[in-house]
């Protein structure tokens, strides 16, 4: 019974794995890709001009 208890983690991993990557792909595109493509490229907008306002370079 000890090989149960040795392979049972990595059995119980290995199909939590399985599932994630299952959802992931099924919630690719869609309906809402568009709103989670318009959501992604504001966060990345904002984080953008963080950056510029947080480190500006000096002109001249």
């Amino acid at each position: 019974m000890d090989y149960v208890s040795a392979l049972l983690p990595p059995a119980v991993m290995a199909v939590f794995f399985i599932g994630v990557i299952r959802v992931i792909v099924k919630t690719q595109g869609g309906a809402n890709k568009a709103k989670e493509d318009a959501v992604v490229d504001a966060a990345l907008a904002r984080a953008e001009g963080g950056t510029r306002q947080a480190s500006p370079h000096p002109e001249a």
